[in-house]
């Protein structure tokens, strides 16, 4: 089973590798191209780009977009580069819950939002509780699936720390089946990912489980 979870966390950094380096090949165009850009779609939605409502809506949603696509611009080691090894003896469960975070479908470019739950084993080191929060805002900031953005953060933390098990659940709602589409409000999708400890131990899945819920164990 640790062969076969190793092959997975292996291919899905090599293809989030292909990923960047292929971003990274493709010019980023200039803030004019991207302003033009929006008139266009303000002028496809059936609008006049040149009503004085709309003049200066490509300048803001340019700098809006700089914001909530930050994560591109962020190096992903950049964000856990940073351990603390004073923990005395302490070798039990780090959970950090009910991390509030907001993304894009990358199929339809609309929001979905909810919160990250993630848990770690450390050995020897911790990481500063808000770098977990950092982590999470730092795949939320790019065009994703929920699922991709599980795997991301859970790679990372496995990778950069080591642990003994790092556990993830995402739940959230997303816009594209809210706004469009199938048009259901409150509908909520759930993902998690476990490795090590957590994946091989249910008595620790469930005292995870039952610690983001909230309820006594």
């Amino acid at each position: 089973m640790d062969a076969v979870l190793k092959s997975l966390m292996q291919r899905a950094k090599r293809e989030e590798e292909a990923r960047a380096a292929s971003a990274q090949e493709l010019p980023r165009p200039s803030r004019e191209e991207a302003e033009a850009a929006v008139r266009t779609l303000i002028a496809w939605a059936g609008d006049d780009p040149s009503r004085e409502g709309l003049l200066d809506t490509p300048k803001r949603v340019v700098k809006a977009y700089e914001e909530l696509f930050s994560g591109y611009r962020i190096p992903d080691e950049s964000v856990l580069d940073r351990t603390f090894g004073e923990i005395g003896n302490f070798d039990d469960m780090v959970l950090v819950k009910d991390i509030t975070f907001h993304s894009h479908c990358e199929h339809h470019m609309v929001p979905f939002v909810g919160k990250a739950h993630v848990a770690y084993f450390p050995v020897e080191r911790v990481v500063g509780l808000s770098k977990i929060a950092r982590v999470v805002d730092l795949y939320a900031r790019r065009l994703q699936t929920q699922e991709h953005m599980t795997s991301q953060i859970i790679t990372a933390i496995d990778e950069a720390l080591k642990p003994r098990g790092v556990a993830v659940l995402i739940e959230a709602e997303h816009m594209c089946m809210a706004m469009r589409g199938i048009q259901k409000q409150g509908a909520s999708t759930i993902t998690t990912q476990f490795t090590g400890i957590f994946r091989d131990d249910p008595q620790e899945q469930i005292r995870f489980l039952s610690l983001v819920r909230g309820v006594r164990v």
